[in-house]
């Protein structure tokens, strides 16, 4: 991001992005990165943080060349952790005894090729060719956002925060630090835990996945991913399956739960963790996650809008994992920050989160979870935002700095790698503190902003929310790191206390309620793009002009997607893909309680008496198959799919992001197979189902003609079988909608839409030169015809739309009105430094291994002098004109424009229909700041409602667009524009292409 010359409040100098940008890893000079300003405050008093780290980020166990080696290889055996299972560095679970078997087989080929990857190492670092270990990233040109903005601004968090504040005067310094600092990787019982602040009554913490369901969890529901309940279009599905997500958390003990996902947003169709969220559309992902964070506090638990910000690839995300010192760069200008990177947290700020995550990568050459303009300027004032912004997991790449610029928890308490009891902040944070490095009032806001979310979401209230023991029953019941009754209770220490950790509580809802919810989000997810000849639904007596001798209608189920494989749970964290694909991998996959397979659901709805269902669970099928199984089948249902996830794990060449489009093992030849082969040399139908993590290139066989319909079941989750049934037997109308844009290759998605699968430099950068065009963007600019445009979708029925109407509510005006002044105060408190000894380890402490804990060793760590505090430190900062209120400037959500369409169901059954809006802007525009032509996308998604109906009705359906949905973001005046002169044009329709009823205003 790019400071606009002579204009200190501009966040970026326009145009194309560049490799330079915002801040680097420590707010100022990327020489001084990860821990060396920690907490000392003047070279003097410079020593090394207990020899762990070298000034590189490497700890003496675990060398750059040792990351590579696993990265690439799979894993590798440290003395001190005592296995080689892959996924104790990937927010995995711990191994059990006999678990990890089929890792450790691999110890001695990874202990060889560890070996030859050494020798070479040695070889090449004589000639120097390990220079990108001594490089740090870029210098940043944004312009620095201090100090951090106070919580407690706005009147709907007031008491929360009059109440936290009554707490946090109460709270010793090492409180404040236990608040704020995770107690370490597995060192409790959740993913993420606090410690406790017990002088003032304030509990642990814990912190678990994820977006699609409870990771590491006993007893609870596998729902559809995100990208499947997107493809829902249902704004009351979107509620539902997340508030019954909270509701599974709660019951758990989960205080907050890390999802949803918004980040990445989708600009790389293949990219890992696209699934996670809800589509590349800002709009579509804004309404969403703005839904599901309702539905997750308003049963009481903490939300989280994560990965803040413009996390897009796998590759390259975190220091380290790709065997690189550090990530890789999203550089983007500011227009396209706000108009699609930063929609969907904006809403999500506005629908009231709790907390914000952080991501690994950097933003222009600045880590996230250290940027000040982005936590500071962007998120805290521009947003309003109230609640406290955590890292990711090994996020947070130095210490003061990014406290400074914002991040207000870090997690899991770590340093620079899992399980070295190094924390960043924890003892450090303490000793800043002390030594007036980090001033009190930002440590205090830290703990504030923790505390008054506890507060706002009434985790107080020992009725819904029972203390931990001792005091209590309350707490996480379950244990990530054990599926066991009996357990450790701090597991990645050498504390071998156990006690009863998980009590395999049912949250599932009665009668397995959210079970029933989940399949009925996973049929309004699917979506029918191809149905020739009405070949759907299916009669659940098959075809009487096709039967045997015997009377048999036959069926041939092919493709191993359709069974069971080897079990859901298989591989770790669902990193595999093998049997039906109902869930992505990585920290937001879940452990299936059950997964009811396409051939299950299938033989259970066909009537046995008149079908004769065939299954070859394969994707290779014998030659001699042909004429004994193919040639004989009436109707023949294929099975495809194509999986990815999360950067720490890889399977079968797949590193996490796709590496390219098309289905998985062999599926286009297996299509190809069946289609020309099924019934005598492809005379009978087939019907392809996929299931895939995002769109699929299906220009092999899409067109064949024995390729009578699609079906798109996108992640279905553990209903999956069932679900699919609903849809293609017509139980349920086929109302699914498209997320994203299915094109005929990878290509068509433009330069911005691709991987980047090799570094290009010390730091890899990602330039999103594209701006605004991805997806559907891109192809209407581009004219582009792609396979499916972005919301098509078939129904078994027919809907008409008509008499649009424009009903002006308030006139256009090029601003939005003033910034409103702050409604609210934020606490004070006292800003001496308290005593040193007050932090000191009690005596006779026991420490456990690796645990990070708030004390300091002695009084005489303290040391005193100048800190180097990042350049614009004390420069006063004018708050943003875009702001004042929980998602920005209230104005911009004032409503400017009614939508009223007439919608019919012409067809001859009840059927749901998606009414969606499209603005395209007036042409010519010029922004008067700057003198810059504007450019926009031939139109862009502003609502949508999804409307049932029975057959011959009719609904007025009415829709409200706001001052934001005209406005563009302006880099010369730092605010949201609406142009005053031409006519906008708002497109009412089906699809973003199908858009048969428009008008102007």
């Amino acid at each position: 991001m790019f400071r606009r010359p002579g204009k200190p409040g501009s966040m970026f100098s326009g145009g194309s992005p560049t490799r330079e940008g915002l801040l680097n890893t420590r707010g100022d000079s990327p020489q001084r990165r990860f821990h060396d300003d920690i907490t000392r405050p003047s070279s003097d008093s410079e020593k090394p943080l207990d020899d762990e780290i070298d000034l590189h980020g490497n700890s003496p166990r675990r060398t750059p060349i040792g990351d590579w080696a696993q990265r690439w290889f799979g894993s590798y055996h440290t003395p001190d952790q005592g296995y080689c299972d892959r996924n104790d560095t990937g927010r995995g679970r711990l191994p059990e005894k006999g678990r990890n078997q089929g890792f450790c087989s691999r110890y001695r080929i990874c202990f060889i090729m560890t070996g030859v990857i050494l020798a070479l190492f040695l070889i090449l670092s004589g000639s120097g060719v390990f220079w990108i270990y001594k490089n740090a990233p870029k210098d940043g040109l944004s312009p620095p956002w201090y100090p951090s903005p106070l919580g407690g601004t706005v009147k709907p968090w007031e008491e929360s925060y009059r109440k936290a504040a009554m707490m946090v005067e109460k709270m010793t310094l090492v409180d404040k630090v236990n608040v704020t600092t995770g107690t370490g990787w597995s060192q409790d019982l959740c993913v993420g835990n606090t410690a406790p602040a017990n002088g003032v009554g304030f509990p642990a913490l814990c912190l678990q996945d994820g977006p699609l369901g409870l990771r590491f969890m006993d007893h609870s529901t596998a729902f559809p991913a995100a990208v499947t309940v997107g493809a829902t279009w249902s704004k009351d599905l979107m509620y539902k399956k997340f508030r019954a997500h909270g509701m599974e958390a709660k019951m758990k003990g989960v205080n907050i739960l890390l999802g949803p996902s918004m980040g990445p947003l989708g600009r790389m169709p293949a990219g890992g963790r696209n699934w996670e969220g809800f589509g590349p559309d800002p709009v579509l992902q804004a309404v969403a996650a703005s839904l599901a964070i309702k539905g997750i506090q308003d049963v009481g638990v903490i939300a989280t809008a994560k990965h803040f910000i413009a996390n897009e690839q796998e590759h390259f995300r975190q220091a380290f994992e790709w065997g690189l010192p550090n990530a890789l760069s999203s550089n983007l200008d500011d227009r396209t920050l706000h108009e699609l990177y930063l929609w969907p947290f904006a809403e999500s700020v506005k629908a009231g989160v709790g907390s914000v995550m952080c991501s690994y990568q950097l933003v222009n050459n600045s880590y996230a979870c250290g940027n000040s303009k982005l936590m500071n300027g962007i998120l805290k004032d521009e947003l309003g935002f109230q609640g406290f912004v955590q890292s990711d997991w090994l996020a947070q790449r130095s210490g003061v700095a990014s406290a400074l610029a914002g991040l207000d928890m870090t997690l899991p308490g770590d340093g620079l790698h899992w399980l070295d009891a190094n924390s960043l902040f924890g003892p450090r944070l303490t000793e800043a503190a002390l030594n007036g490095s980090l001033p009190m009032e930002r440590l205090n806001d830290m703990a504030t902003r923790i505390v008054a979310a506890w507060y706002q979401l009434k985790q107080d209230n020992q009725t819904e929310w029972p203390a931990p023991p001792p005091e209590g029953n309350g707490g996480p019941n379950f244990s990530s790191f054990t599926d066991k009754k009996i357990g450790l209770i701090h597991p990645g220490s050498d504390d071998k206390t156990t006690a009863e950790v998980n009590k395999f509580v049912k949250v599932q809802g009665k009668g397995n309620s959210h079970g029933q919810l989940a399949r009925q989000i996973a049929a309004e997810g699917t979506v029918l793009v191809k149905n020739e000849g009405g070949i759907l639904p299916l009669s659940k007596k098959g075809s009487s002009k096709k039967r045997d001798a015997a009377g048999k209608y036959k069926v041939g189920i092919f493709g191993e997607d359709a069974g069971p494989g080897d079990g859901p749970n298989e591989c770790p964290d669902r990193s595999c893909n093998q049997g039906t694909l109902g869930s992505g991998w990585g920290s937001g996959a879940v452990d299936f309680p059950y997964l009811i397979t396409p051939l299950e659901a299938l033989k259970a709805t066909f009537d046995a008496d008149a079908v004769e269902i065939t299954s070859l669970l394969s994707n290779d099928i014998p030659v001699k198959t042909s004429s004994s199984l193919l040639n004989e089948q009436d109707l023949c249902l294929v099975f495809v799919n194509s999986d990815a996830g999360e950067g720490f794990e890889a399977w079968d060449g797949v590193r996490a992001d796709r590496n390219d489009l098309y289905t998985q093992k062999g599926g286009d030849k297996l299509v190809q197979r069946v289609a020309r082969e099924c019934g005598n040399n492809g005379s009978s139908d087939t019907i392809v189902v996929v299931h895939a993590v995002g769109p699929v290139v299906m220009e092999r066989w899409i067109d064949l003609p024995g390729v009578k319909a699609v079906v798109l079941a996108n992640l279905p989750g553990a209903e999956s079988g069932n679900a699919l049934a609903d849809v293609l037997f017509g139980d349920v109308d086929a109302s699914g909608r498209l997320p994203y844009t299915v094109g005929k290759s990878l290509t068509d998605y433009g330069p911005g839409g691709q991987i980047l699968y090799y570094p290009n430099n010390v730091v890899p950068q990602q330039d999103f030169k594209e701006g605004l065009y991805i997806d559907y963007r891109h192809f209407d600019k581009e004219d582009i015809t792609p396979r499916y445009e972005f919301g098509y979708g078939l129904s078994y029925t027919t809907f008409e739309f008509s008499n649009l109407t424009l009903t002006e509510k308030k006139a256009k005006s090029a601003s939005p009105a003033p910034r409103p002044d702050v409604k609210a105060t934020p606490p004070s408190y006292s800003p001496a430094i308290p005593d040193p000894s007050t932090a000191v380890f009690p005596s006779g402490f026991r420490k456990l291994k690796n645990r990070i804990y708030p004390y300091i060793n002695s009084v005489s760590d303290i040391k005193h002098g100048p800190y180097p505090y990042p350049k614009g430190y004390d420069e006063v900062q004018s708050p943003s004109p875009a702001g004042g209120a929980e998602g920005g400037n209230p104005d911009l959500y004032t409503s400017h424009l009614s939508v009223s369409v007439t919608l019919k169901n012409t067809g001859a059954r009840k059927g749901k229909q998606v009414v969606q809006v499209y603005v395209s802007f007036p042409e010519n525009i010029v922004d008067r700041s700057t003198g810059d032509h504007i450019d926009f996308p031939p139109r862009q998604l502003r609502g949508f409602e999804k409307v049932e109906l029975d057959a011959g009705k009719s609904e007025n359906v009415e829709l409200e667009l706001t001052r934001k949905d005209f406005s563009y973001w302006s880099r010369g005046l730092g605010n949201w524009v609406m142009p005053t002169e031409g006519e906008f044009t708002v497109s009412v329709g089906a699809s973003s292409r199908d858009l048969p009823v428009k008008g102007e205003w």
